[in-house]
């Protein structure tokens, strides 16, 4: 496997990718938005999870701007106790108890903070490119997927520089 250090979700095509592997926590918590419950109850529990899962991963991104070793055992203990939570919702109970068995990938924040919590920005970038590859049904040549890569490449480094591209490319 590489040595290098991934935000990834947990799609089954990045397994064994790398020994580092760190899973996106706003992934994850699309999994359980995911989640349709028609009970009133359960909608409820779940709305509660929610809050409490996002609070948690404030607390992540504030050990991150300040992390200190005396914090880390903290919110070791307080994954295990939010993972270890039975609802009584039986899907939701299920989707728990898989987020705490990839609890190893999930806290590498914890050894190592400049890590991201999430790979948002990166699919940002690439959510363009797929867009457009749906609504043109993709390339019709080689030379056409390298021009399509270089183009969505020089506008997103634009956009993320504050250049009109327009201005570039005159």
């Amino acid at each position: 496997p590489l040595r290098a250090d991934l935000v990834l979700d947990d799609a089954p095509a990045f397994k064994g990718l790398t020994e580092y592997l760190q899973l996106c926590w706003v992934h994850e918590g699309r999994n359980y938005k995911k989640l349709t419950p028609a009970i009133t109850t359960h909608r409820a529990l779940l709305d509660t999870f929610l809050t409490d899962f996002w609070a948690y991963y404030r607390r992540l991104r504030a050990y991150q701007h300040a992390p200190t070793s005396a914090v880390t055992p903290d919110l070791a203990r307080a994954f295990d106790l939010l993972f270890s939570r039975q609802t009584g919702y039986a899907d939701l109970d299920d989707r728990i108890a898989k987020t705490k068995a990839k609890r190893q990938a999930f806290l590498r924040v914890l050894d190592k903070p400049c890590r991201p919590l999430n790979n948002n920005p990166a699919e940002l970038a690439a959510r363009r490119r797929v867009r457009k590859r749906d609504a043109s049904f993709g390339a019709r040549s080689p030379a056409g997927i390298h021009a399509w890569d270089v183009f969505h490449t020089l506008i997103g480094t634009a956009q993320l520089l504050g250049v009109n591209v327009l201005h570039y490319f005159q």
